[in-house]
């Protein structure tokens, strides 16, 4: 998405009419199968009409695959970043990819393996990252945003009034804009909650204002990382200390509807033969050779094939899988969730507004 605002800026054709300037909005958690059953609640956004249009997200679908595929225009397997707890090879660390670099003592120039977008453009246009003031100076952003001027602005309605003000003022510029409020909201309390539509209205509305606001020339696109999947309590699966699928897993990785899990040496076709055999049903269940022979990592560079589990177990139902052993119990209380291959956690809305419309 990135690249085709480029090349509208550049004029060199492609899928987007021309710009002056141009925005690419990121609305966290937005799936296009979210809007659509609550498009009573987002009038603005669903009466885009022609405007408007679905694409699919990368897997895992998670924010830190998908935001680093956006912000970086290549795939997980090439970008390395294959989801969202992903072990550091030879070790038995596997840190959070979205708030462990400090930590973990990762390097966001060498982790992270691709060039961001937004470095490469600062030679030649002017680059702003207008997001929430916390994000400023964490791994992540230097990781994926390098090379942009963050603008921290904390409340939404005026962060979206800032990004037209940056467009307008600075002719040739590449803005992301950048929303994360229906993504905390879905973890919290699901998508399906009233709290969700109540969200979802004042950002349709914010939204709604942002496309008043964007001067002639200017180009936005609203789009989002990953959409989502309410997964109630009893479905939560807790595995114990006692349960006999941690044989001969050495390390849990990813997150609850996507598990990355490494084995012990030799153990990998026996632990994907349990994982299988149990769950098989209700979740699609692969060895690490398998789903990059599927690409669904996009083509994997060397270094990045020992990030991926020896056995991955994407969730197909509306379920989620988590280590009871971990002392931190507070992700289990999560409703919404994401990362697997399902439609409602792939597809996302692709919109189009000011002189992208």
């Amino acid at each position: 998405m990135l690249t085709d605002a480029i090349a509208a800026l550049d004029g060199t054709g492609g899928v987007l009419p021309p710009a002056s300037s141009a925005i690419v909005f990121v609305l966290d958690g937005l799936g296009a199968q979210n809007l659509a059953a609550r498009r009573g609640h987002a009038r603005f956004l669903s009466a885009a009409g022609g405007r408007s249009a679905v694409a699919r997200t990368v897997f895992p679908s998670t924010t830190a695959a998908a935001l680093t595929s956006l912000l970086t225009g290549v795939d997980p397997g090439q970008h390395g970043i294959v989801g969202y707890r992903v072990r550091i090879p030879g070790t038995d660390e596997a840190p959070n990819q979205l708030h462990g670099w400090e930590s973990h003592h990762l390097d966001p120039r060498a982790w992270q393996r691709a060039t961001p977008i937004f470095e490469t453009e600062a030679v030649r246009r002017p680059t702003f990252v207008v997001s929430r003031s916390e994000y400023d100076g964490s791994g992540f952003t230097a990781a994926t945003l390098r090379g942009g001027r963050l603008v921290g602005v904390d409340d939404l309605a005026e962060r979206t009034l800032v990004a037209a003000e940056l467009a307008a003022e600075n002719p040739g510029a590449l803005v992301y804009l950048y929303g994360p409020d229906l993504d905390h909201v879905g973890h919290r309390a699901g998508w399906e909650s009233d709290e969700w539509s109540e969200t979802l209205e004042r950002v349709d509305d914010v939204v709604r204002r942002f496309s008043g606001a964007l001067s002639p020339g200017t180009g936005a696109l609203v789009t989002a990382d990953h959409g989502m999947v309410d997964v109630p309590a009893h479905r939560r699966l807790l595995l114990g200390a006692d349960s006999a699928l941690w044989e001969g897993v050495r390390v849990v990785g990813g997150e609850p509807r996507m598990l990355h899990l490494y084995a012990e040496p030799g153990e990998t076709a026996d632990v994907a033969r349990r994982w299988s055999e149990a769950e098989g049903g209700r979740a699609w269940v692969m060895t690490r050779d398998e789903a990059i022979d599927a690409g669904l990592f996009g083509v994997v560079a060397p270094e990045v094939r020992d990030r991926v589990g020896d056995v991955l177990v994407a969730a197909r139902a509306a379920v989620a899988y988590y280590d009871d052993r971990e002392s931190d119990k507070r992700p289990q209380r999560m409703v919404g969730q994401h990362g697997s291959l399902t439609l409602e956690e792939r597809m996302v809305p692709l919109v189009r507004l000011g002189a992208f419309a």
